[in-house]
This record gives C-alpha cells, structure tokens and sequence, in this order.
C-alpha cells in the first residue's frame, strides 16, 4: 500500500509590516518591569537633572523611583487622603503635589516632612506646578478656580475663577515666567498671564479637557480630551492647526520627547500613539494590559514610563548602545557544521547506507490516514486555526472534497457546530484565496441543512450573515466589472490604430485603380 502523502497547505503571500526608521528606534526598547502601586497611578514625572528619577502619584502616597529601581528609594505619605500631581521644580531639588483635602504641599526631596503648605482652595486639587521663575507655584482644583502662590511667603498671590467646571490639567510656559495653562471639565483651555487679573485666552476644545502640553517654544498648545488630541497656534491667537482623532476611547496624557520631534499620547483604550510633529502622522504604536491614565518620558529618551488604571507601573528602558558595539563582533557561522557533507556525491564504489527519516503527522493528517473525515474537519476548526490559520481549514476541506467524503463529514451536526461553521465560511468566503472552496461548502451546508432551516434562531441567523456576505461580494464584484469597462473605453480612446505596411500598398494599389479607370 502506498505510504500516506499529508495535506498540502497552500502558501500565499502575506503583506509585510513597513519598516520604518521610527519603527525600529522605537522597538529598541526592552520587555517592560511592571511595578504594582497602591491605587492608580494619576501622574508620572521625571526630575530635570540626572540621575532622572521619577515620582510616581498614586492613591495617598508618592513614591520616588531610581531609572533602574524596582523598589522606591523614597517616600512621600504625609496625606491624609488622596495624593495628586507631584511635579519636580526645574533644579529637581523640590516637589509639589496637590491632595484631595484641597491643600498644596512643597517638599524637599532631601527630606520627608512638607517644607511649605498652602491653603486656599476649598475641594481637591489635582494639578500643580511651578513657574519657570523657580519662586511660584499655579493650581487648579474642582472648586473651579486656579490660583498662583508664592513659594517664600507661602502666600496666594491671585486667584482666577473663570471655569466653570472641574480645573484636572495644567502646565506653564518656559519661555515666559508669568504665563500657565489649566484645562477643564467645562471643555475649555485658558491661558493666564500672572500680570492680568483675567484669562488672556480662552479655547474651546470641545471635550472635558483630560491634559494640556505646551511645546518648549511655547507657541504650540496641545490639548487632550474625548477622543481628540488638538494642536494649536498661541501666537495666533488660539488657531487650530489639526485635530487628531486616532484612539477609541477618552486621551487621558500627553507627553513629548526630548527633542520636541515626537508626540505621544495615553487614552483608556490601552494604547499609547505616537505622532511625528511635523506630520502629525502616527508613527508608532504600544499596547498596554489596562486603561492607561499617566505617561512620561526620561529627559534622555531612555525610559518611557506608563502608569494605569489598576496601579501597575510600566516602565521601559531603551538597550544601551554599547552592548550593541561589544556584539558586533562575528562569531564563525555553525550552520556549516549542519550543511556539512549535503552536497556530496556517492561515487560509484561507495556502499550507501540510507537512513529513514521518521515524518510526524499534524493530528488532522492522522485523522485523515485513518479515514475519519467529521473529525478531521473537527480538528481544524479548533481556535488556534480557524482564527490564525484558516488556509490549513480551507486545505482540509478541499482534501475531503477531492476525495469525495465533504457531504459526510458536514452532515450530522448539533446546532452548536452548525453555527461555527457558517460563521468561519461567512466571514472568510469573501477572501479571494478561499473563495473557489468555500463556496462549494457553502452549497453543500445549504443543500443539508435547508430541511431544519427555522428550527433554530442561531443557525438562521448566521445564514442570513452568509447571504448577506455573498450578497454584497456580489454587488462590489458587478461595481468593480463596471469600473474596468469604464477604464478599457478610456484605454481604447487613448490609443490610436496605426496602419501596417501591407494596409498602406492596398489602400494605395486600390487608388491607382481607380485613377486608371477614370483615364481610361
């Protein structure tokens, strides 16, 4: 008997990922070292001056960790209730954070007790920062005021309140000392300047606005809500420039790189998008396990750090370029050992000794040789290939029909297998690899099936999904015939008919012809 020859999957082509030069900077980072914190992490952020720690705001504490430290090397827990959006001063020598009581604290990151407390607002305070002069502090909290303090005094120096909802995100100019940023709830963004007692700009950004983030040059402002992240144009009086719509659910951060050449942006829906800033093109994507509600990057580009909904902390680090160097040097190539000996030619004295190569079957070959058919199509509408690797179902089904035992092997099913087998031929009937095959399953399934048809609300209903399929595969086919006849008339107009030689002689020889006639 013949020894049994396995199924032979078809190869077809698949569309490469581009390769760009962001997508490999950009995967040059390491496997992430999650961190668990006590709640949610509501704010990451990186001191100024090496060696770049970064505090980390979750629940009623901040923690300070080391670029390389899975432990936190200090501890801020002088909050009676939640902790929000401690920021580092510019000289990474102090650090404000607001809390839910509504008071403002100033530590000192050589010590553990606040050096300065301000009270002022009446409800929480959820963003806080300095002013590039070093000296005063802004603030905003769900009293809807913002405010701005004097450091040495420990006193309010003015208090806006203009918004008319929740004040959650700020941030200040570092070309200009006087002027700050605060976003809220009421879908506005206002720009202060601490020499006026009103907003010198209001723009509307259409959702409660999550996060704000003021280009270094200061005169980009982008801000974060809803869905939508928004560039505009200060110097021009609050110009929107383009609105970015690439995440599925609310943008919760935003953050840039340290060249200001790359924008990234957090959101709910697990992904952190990064945009070029001269196209505003996405360039790059990750993908987180959780909600993401923070994110931050190393003042060097060399640790992104996330931080999410259920207190995890994410925290990759970019691999180090001298360990590239040291691994460049060439190791000698073993697969020469492998290959050794394969091209070599038996003379004729030689005495061949063949050895058999022992061939393991997949556990559909195996039901196959064994003439088992129902199971063999069982097996291959498995998860791992009916959704990974449908070419291999689509090869055992067209096996089964060549050897003519298809009708058997998709007749006697329950109402369970019935409706996988029309939802995998309903949604992959459309592709052109498969199609020849599956629409000969589909017949088949139709042609059994059609006496229970209304007997089960589940199998009708993925009937109508394949008649709807095959209906508008239909209709894009007849467009598509229409299309291409449009494009042959344009072709045809385009083209002109040159004569041949033989056509020029005839058409002249049938000239001459008549000439002669009419002399004579």
């Amino acid at each position: 008997m013949a020894t049994y020859k396995p199924v032979v999957v078809p190869a077809f082509p698949k569309l490469g990922e581009k390769i760009t030069q962001d997508t490999l900077y950009w995967r040059g980072y390491k496997t992430p070292v999650q961190i668990k914190e006590f709640g949610a992490v509501n704010k990451i952020d990186f001191s100024p001056v090496p060696p770049y720690n970064y505090a980390v705001t979750a629940s009623s504490r901040i923690h300070i960790y080391g670029r390389y430290s899975q432990e936190p090397i200090k501890t801020f827990s002088r909050f009676k209730d939640a902790a929000y959006c401690a920021t580092y001063r510019d000289d990474g020598n102090l650090l404000v954070a607001g809390s839910e009581e509504g008071s403002i604290r100033l530590f000192d990151i050589s010590g553990r007790a606040p050096l300065r407390q301000f009270d002022g607002h009446t409800k929480a305070v959820h963003v806080v920062g300095f002013l590039s002069d070093k000296y005063r502090i802004f603030s905003g909290g769900d009293d809807y005021s913002s405010s701005l303090w004097d450091i040495p005094s420990a006193t309010e120096i003015v208090s806006y309140s203009e918004h008319t909802d929740y004040v959650r995100c700020g941030c200040a100019s570092k070309v200009n000392a006087d002027v700050f940023i605060t976003g809220s709830y009421d879908h506005t963004v206002k720009l202060f300047d601490a020499r006026t007692k009103s907003s010198v700009m209001t723009i509307e950004h259409g959702q409660p606005v999550e996060s704000v983030l003021l280009f270094p040059s200061g005169g980009l402002l982008v801000s974060a809500g809803g869905r939508y992240v928004k560039v505009w144009d200060v110097l021009k009086g609050g110009q929107l420039l383009v609105s970015l719509k690439n995440h599925h659910k609310t943008v919760t951060c935003l953050c840039l790189n340290s060249s200001g050449q790359r924008l990234l942006s957090g959101s709910l829906d697990r992904h952190v998008k990064i945009y070029s800033t001269t196209s505003y093109k996405i360039v790059h994507s990750f993908n987180y396990a959780t909600s993401i509600l923070s994110l931050a990057m190393s003042p060097q580009d060399e640790t992104i750090v996330v931080g999410m909904t259920n207190g995890v902390l994410n925290v990759k680090h970019r691999k180090p370029e001298e360990s590239k160097e040291k691994s460049g040097k060439k190791r000698q190539p073993t697969y020469r050992t492998y290959v050794k000996g394969r091209t070599y030619m038996p003379k004729q004295e030689d005495f061949c000794v063949s050895k058999p190569v022992k061939r393991v079957l997949r556990k559909y070959d195996k039901l196959l040789k064994s003439f088992q058919s129902s199971k063999a199509l069982d097996a291959v509408l498995e998860p791992p290939i009916r959704l990974y690797t449908p070419e291999v179902t689509v090869a055992v089904m067209q096996e089964l029909h060549r050897r003519g035992t298809l009708r058997s092997a998709l007749a006697g099913r329950d109402e369970k297998q019935i409706n996988l087998l029309l939802t995998f031929v309903a949604r992959r009937v459309i592709e052109p690899r498969f199609t020849p095959v599956l629409v000969t399953v589909a017949d088949m399934i139709t042609d059994i099936y059609q006496p229970v048809v209304g007997q089960s609300a589940i199998v009708d209903r993925q009937f109508l999904r394949l008649q709807e399929a095959v209906g508008k595969e239909i209709d894009y086919q007849e467009e598509l015939l229409e299309v291409l006849g449009m494009m042959d008339t344009l072709f045809a107009t385009f083209t002109t008919k040159k004569s041949t030689y033989l056509e020029e002689n005839q058409s002249n020889g049938l000239t001459e012809t008549i000439e002669t006639n009419r002399n004579n």
